[in-house]
Formats: structure tokens, C-alpha cells, sequence
């Protein structure tokens, strides 16, 4: 069940209809060539945006990292925590936070925000759950562990464009699965959990646009490429 729910997920109709992750960052990036991933993990989305010809990932998790370069998914490597990093003004079209910012304590992920504007030439992207959900340690990575929230309000008084992912809030709750890429029902929290799986896939036609009411927001910051 697994591998077929994951084969579906990667399909470009499903995601089209459904909107993924994959699908938003296709679509955001779909102007731009180069990107800073920072919390890359070891299976980031941006390996699908064929657009992009030079990347760098950043990952302070040392298993991660090792599987990331196995992937071949970055051109460059850096094995340092995000918030320890530092790049010229506009050294990349944009900077990607996916599911990193709820993993950093809020007065780091705010100076990480002043950062990746300096960084990006054209856009921020972070995707990251809707409000504080409640994450342990996994994967033996301490790094994993939810040490904020941000929802929809906080996002976009800093000025991003939200749209929701993975349908109804109060459908998921924290992943229960054992790894990091876990499997797409691991997340729900009501039985039968294929039927409410099912439920969440097609409330997501919804939630894209009310992204008040969505477990995950997309967000997105247009730069001013001449600032």
C-alpha cells in the first residue's frame, strides 16, 4: 500500500489535482536555476524541479546528509546546522526552508528569515506545519524534535503568500511513522486511517485555497530582485 500511495503522490496529474508539495515548489521555482535547501534532509522535493541546474544543501544531521549525496540530489554539500551558515547578498534565485523552520526555536527561525532575504535573489519558500504540532526525536536525529509553531497569521505578517497542503488540520496529528520519509498515512490520526487518508486527499482541494483550515501551509516571498 505504501509504494503504490507513494507512486500516486509522485504522479504530475495527482499532484496537479491535489496539490503536493513537489507540485508548488515546480511551480514556484519554474523561473528560477539556482537554490539554497537549507535542512535538506536525505530525500528533499527540489531532486523533482528538473529546471534547476545548481543547488546546495545544507544538513547538520550526518545520516541525512550521507543519503542526500547518495541521491546525487545537490550539487555542493555543507554538513552545518542552517542557522550556522552564511552566503553573499543574492547568491541564489531562491532559498528553500521545507519542513525546517518548526524544527528551529522561533528567535533563530526569525534571524533565519533576515538571512535567507539577503541570500535569495527572487524568492523564500517554506513549507512547515499549520501552528505548533507536537514532534519527538526520530530517526535517532535530535534535530528532528518541533521546537515552534507558525501559522497562517505569523506567515503572513512577514509577508508571505500561503497556500495548505495535506488537507484538514484536524485530521492529521504528529507522524507516528519510524523514519523521516515515513509513509503518507503515518500522519492520521482518526480509523479507519485509508478511509480519513482518502478524506484528507480530496479536502485538499479545499485547504489549497483555505489555507486557515490546512495541517501544512506552502508560503512563499517574492523578492525585489533590486534591493
Amino acid at each position: 500500500m505504501k509504494k503504490l500511495i507513494d507512486k500516486i503522490y509522485h504522479n504530475r496529474i495527482f499532484s496537479w489535482l491535489f496539490p503536493t508539495t513537489i507540485f508548488c515548489l515546480r511551480k514556484n521555482l519554474k523561473d528560477c536555476e539556482s537554490v539554497l535547501d537549507l535542512g535538506c534532509g536525505p530525500s528533499s522535493p527540489l531532486q523533482y524541479c528538473e529546471n534547476i541546474k545548481y543547488s546546495v544543501g545544507v544538513e547538520a544531521f550526518e545520516p541525512y546528509l550521507k543519503e542526500s549525496k547518495r541521491k546525487k540530489i545537490h550539487t555542493e554539500y555543507i554538513g552545518k546546522k542552517v542557522e550556522e551558515v552564511d552566503f553573499s547578498k543574492r547568491s541564489f534565485d531562491a532559498v528553500i526552508l521545507i519542513e525546517v523552520l518548526e524544527h528551529l526555536p522561533e528567535s533563530v527561525g526569525y534571524a533565519m528569515f533576515k538571512k535567507t532575504e539577503k541570500w535569495a535573489r527572487k524568492y523564500v519558500i517554506v513549507s512547515t506545519p499549520n501552528g505548533f504540532l507536537s514532534q519527538r526525536e526520530r530517526d535517532g536525529n535530535p534535530y528532528q524534535r518541533h521546537l515552534s509553531g507558525w501559522d497562517l497569521e505569523a506567515m503572513k505578517k512577514l509577508g508571505f503568500r500561503c497556500w495548505g497542503l495535506a488537507g484538514w488540520k484536524f485530521i492529521r496529528r504528529e507522524n507516528a511513522g519510524g523514519d523521516c520519509e515515513g509513509d503518507f498515512m503515518a500522519s492520521i490520526r482518526l480509523r479507519p486511517r485509508f478511509f480519513w487518508f482518502i478524506v484528507a486527499t480530496l479536502s485538499q482541494l479545499l485547504t489549497y485555497y483555505c489555507p486557515g483550515s490546512a495541517f501544512e501551509l506552502f508560503c512563499v516571498k517574492k523578492l525585489d530582485e533590486h534591493i
